[in-house]
């Protein structure tokens, strides 16, 4: 019976074990993570604002396991041998007959002062750091900022930025504090948002004039001190700090002869699969994927390659070539804590809907379902 490895514990690693069991009820499969949980962070966009506590967001993963039949190994990969084969740990070395690689990116925090900020995609204890900060503050200016890697321009997670802005703006005009806080939006790109379409950055700036939001657009970041960002552009002030840079590739890949995109991500073919490496496949962020210019890095095309690449190995275990492939497919709901905006993409059409209730009971009910299947 052949014996599948998954790194991770997110979206795509997570998908990948059940598609694998699914497809082969004696199938052995191992999986390594630091942490038996899954955090999910699209719910994290709620937290400053009261909706959700950490620990809503926060699912262990051990009954999630048993049913399974994974075998888990507290652990974080330190690097591959035998072409694969061989997975070494900080706590030993997993053999595997086929590898899917799911356990995400890493932020590149390389900018002068970056200590100065807090990332929104950095775990629900930082999220609840921004939570305990904006319900001692009087008044000041918050700034709410994201870049990329040049390099890698799929790796970029701008949409929660957005999420926490309009949140947070709606929550203190909720509580009557809205006119004590300046409001910044501040990105290197001159159109924000460009990866959800054009009618979406139109909606995305009409949102911001409506709520009387501050934009610094289209200067290079320089780095923040305590109380300010610095662009090329000029600088201003912020008494708290939201930033999510660009992504790459995890620190471990160093250790191995992955093939690497540019950007540092490893480089993938149209089947998931690592370019040169034999039942090797890569699926989300850590991933460097052929598609159009705008395919996200998000949870749903996480979801979507974990499916690709399980189905692919589960032909090349029965010798047969590589054939699925994933729909390069962009699809999120821009929350603002009461409506949302639902945002669509592929190579055929974009949709925008415009702010409607209902799109943000929509988010909470795929929340709730989603999670479900791990709790």
């Amino acid at each position: 019976m052949p014996r599948v490895t998954v790194i991770g514990a997110g979206f795509a690693a997570l998908t990948a074990v059940r598609k694998l069991r699914a497809a082969d009820a004696g199938l052995d499969i191992d999986l390594i993570a630091p942490q038996p949980a899954f955090n999910y962070y699209p719910g994290t966009i709620w937290i400053p604002t009261g909706l959700r506590e950490p620990g809503d967001l926060v699912v262990p993963l051990d009954n999630f396991f048993r049913r399974m039949n994974v075998n888990y190994h507290r652990a974080s990969a330190r690097g591959l041998r035998d072409g694969g084969r061989i997975v070494e740990t900080d706590d030993g070395d997993v053999a595997n007959d086929g590898l899917i690689i799911a356990c995400g990116g890493r932020f590149i925090r390389k900018l002068p002062g970056i200590e100065h900020s807090y990332l929104p995609c950095g775990g629900v204890e930082v999220i609840a750091e921004i939570r305990d900060r904006l319900a001692e503050m009087p008044g000041g200016t918050l700034a709410f900022g994201f870049a990329g890697n040049p390099k890698e321009p799929a790796a970029m997670r701008g949409g929660p930025v957005f999420e926490f802005l309009f949140g947070i703006d709606s929550w203190l005009r909720r509580a009557g504090r809205r006119e004590r806080f300046k409001l910044v939006f501040f990105t290197p790109a001159e159109k924000p948002g460009q990866r959800l379409g054009p009618k979406a950055v139109e909606g995305l700036m009409r949102e911001m004039a409506k709520r009387d939001i501050e934009t610094h657009l289209g200067h290079k970041l320089k780095g923040f001190e305590a109380d300010k960002v610095i662009t090329e552009g000029g600088e201003f002030a912020a008494d708290l700090i939201l930033f999510m840079p660009g992504m790459t590739g995890n620190q471990w890949f160093d250790n191995t002869d992955l093939p690497r995109s540019p950007g540092g991500m490893i480089q993938a073919d149209a089947h998931c699969q690592v370019d040169g490496w034999d039942k090797v496949y890569v699926a989300g962020d850590s991933g460097s994927f052929p598609g159009p210019e705008w395919m996200p890095k998000q949870a749903h095309m996480a979801d979507l390659q974990a499916a690709a690449a399980v189905a692919n190995l589960m032909d090349a275990f029965q010798g047969r070539p590589a054939s699925h492939t994933f729909k390069a497919e962009l699809l999120c709901i821009v929350d603002t804590r009461s409506s949302g905006m639902l945002v669509a993409r592929t190579a055929k059409r974009n949709i925008v809907l415009p702010s409607f209730v209902g799109f943000h009971w929509a988010k909470r009910l795929f929340e709730w379902n989603y999670l479900r299947q791990y709790r």
